[in-house]
Parts: C-alpha cells; sequence; structure tokens
C-alpha cells in the first residue's frame, strides 16, 4: 500500500513513522509536514532526521505553518519537548525539503498514484483541506484518508470537547468533513485503547538497539505528561494506531455517520455525528492489546 504521512513530529509521530518503515505491507512514499506538535520547521527538521535515522530514501514536503485564517501557532511544549522529542533538543539539520510544498506534493502523488494513495494525517488538516481546494479531483484520486484526530463518541484531549488535532484547525476540519474523500477517522475513541507503558519501551529498547532505544528515550517526556494530566500509567498509541488501520482495518469497530465540527466558542474543535453530511467511517472500538503487540512487532525488527 502506497502510504504518504502528514505529520508534525512529535513522539508520538516519530513512533508512527517507524511503524510505517518497519511495516512490511507498507510502501512510505513521502511525508508532508504541519504545525502542531511543534512550528512547522521543526516538524520538517525532525521528519528529515527520522527519515535519515531509519534508512529512507523519501522526501519531506514542508506544510502549513498556521491553522487555516490565523498567522500563529503555539506548539504544545508540555506534551512533546521544546524541540518536539521530550528531552532531546539537540535534534541536526539533515537534508533539504522538497522543492513542492506540502499541498502541491500531495496533489502531485495523488494524480502519479491515482487510485492507489492512502494519506494518514496525524496532526491538523490543514495540509489536506489546502489539497481538496487546490484539484477538485484530489479526493477523487486517493484511495483513501485516513485521520488520527477527533474525539465523535467520548470527551476531548485537550479542552473536555475536542481532540487536538482537530482543535488545531477546527476551520480546516470541518471543511475536510464537508465533503470528504473515503475517510477513517481513527480518534481517541480508540487510540486511548491502546496504552504503550514504560516497560513496553523498555522492552522495544531491548531489541532494537537503535531506534527503539530513541523511542524510548523521548517517551520519558510524555509518559510523564500523561502520568501527570491523567494519571495515566502509558501513553495512548495515537498515531501508530492510525498508521495500523490503513493497513488492519479488522482489528476496528467502524461506525458510519457524517462529522460536524464545531468552529469557534467553547466547545470549538468538537467533533459531532450527524446525518446531513457525507458518511465516513469513525472507529468506535479496537482491538488494543492486538494493535500494542503489532506495533512492538514490527519496530522490533528494526535496527
Amino acid at each position: 500500500m502506497k502510504l504518504i504521512i502528514d505529520t508534525d513530529p512529535g513522539i508520538d509521530d516519530a513512533m508512527a513513522i517507524a511503524y510505517a518503515a518497519a511495516a512490511p505491507e507498507i510502501d512510505l512514499i513521502g511525508l508532508t509536514t504541519v504545525f502542531g506538535n511543534t512550528h512547522v520547521h521543526q516538524s520538517s527538521r525532525n521528519a528529515r532526521f527520522l527519515v535519515d535515522k531509519l534508512g529512507l530514501d523519501i522526501p519531506v514536503a514542508q506544510g502549513a505553518a498556521y491553522p487555516q485564517g490565523t498567522g500563529h501557532h503555539a506548539p504544545s511544549e508540555h506534551v512533546h519537548g521544546p524541540e518536539g522529542f521530550g528531552d532531546i533538543t539537540d535534534i541536526p539539520e539533515i537534508g533539504a525539503n522538497h522543492d513542492l510544498n506540502a499541498t502541491e506534493f500531495l496533489v502531485e502523488m495523488a494524480r502519479r498514484h491515482k487510485g492507489e494513495l492512502t494519506v494518514c494525517a496525524i496532526g491538523p488538516l490543514t495540509n489536506i483541506a489546502a489539497a481538496m481546494r487546490l484539484d477538485p479531483e484530489f479526493s477523487q484520486n486517493i484511495k483513501q484518508l485516513v485521520i488520527m484526530g477527533g474525539a465523535v463518541f467520548c470527551p476531548g484531549n485537550i479542552t473536555e470537547h475536542a481532540e487536538a488535532n482537530i482543535y488545531h484547525d477546527a476551520l480546516a476540519a470541518n471543511e475536510v468533513f464537508a465533503a470528504p474523500p473515503a475517510t477513517v477517522v481513527v480518534g481517541l475513541d480508540v487510540t486511548l485503547k491502546t496504552l504503550y507503558k514504560s516497560a513496553d519501551f523498555d522492552g522495544l529498547a531491548q531489541r532494537s538497539p537503535d531506534m527503539g532505544a530513541f523511542l524510548r528515550d523521548i517517551s520519558v517526556f510524555y509518559l510523564k505528561f500523561y502520568k501527570d494530566i491523567g494519571g495515566l500509567e502509558g501513553c495512548g498509541l495515537h498515531d501508530s494506531t492510525a498508521v495500523i488501520a490503513c493497513t488492519h482495518g479488522t482489528m476496528f469497530e467502524m461506525v458510519e455517520t457524517g462529522v460536524e465540527v464545531i468552529v469557534g466558542g467553547t466547545e470549538s474543535g468538537a467533533t459531532r455525528p450527524v446525518s446531513t453530511r457525507p458518511a465516513v467511517l469513525v472507529c468506535r472500538d479496537v482491538d488494543g492489546a492486538g494493535v500494542v503487540d503489532l506495533f512492538t512487532r514490527q519496530v522490533a525488527s528494526l535496527p
């Protein structure tokens, strides 16, 4: 399966990219970057660093720096650290971004691989909305869009109503859901059922002494956030679960519904099921233990 990940690395993004690199059924053909967990220039630097560390020969195309219609964004430093990788702050600049920006790259790859390309969006949906505006055929050209975002049947995480990726650009998200491609939504309804614990990271580091150890090291900051804020012994495999949904849909229980995103006000970013919009597939349950096991087995195969 040909895959582009639209990403804002980010600790859980790094985990998802590592999984995609390891999974034999995935042909990862590029990364597009967006603001979110970090500023977009940090997202791109981190993405290029991960591409190099994983030994991949794929482009990184830089995308939106800010939410739609604004000129500012405050990254989630308290969640992912000042540079996106927890306590690790000395991250080298490796290589250069692709000549095309993220929107242009997404449109071009969708045309080139018409009917074959899956796009997995694990950050705000700003680049996806822009691609849909740039090329009216984009939604038909891709095979499917898999979104890590939303809290359709459960409370949010950045507010009581909203999940962070949707919240950070509710306008773009609402635009995508108004006329969606074939879409699967992998939100907090399922990702908080895939807790990855400190012992899991330690075991991963033993089996994968380079990439696994890196993920363990950057996870320390992330796990502390989950413990301090939510009292959880582990972190959700949010972005990795979305990548796994691209190829292992049978591990999920999905319901078909339209989705509306609340824009503005105290409930901004909330994702509500509605019957008045085109239907998407929303994941409502998951084999959480199976996802954790699959993630471990695949990433453990990396050096």
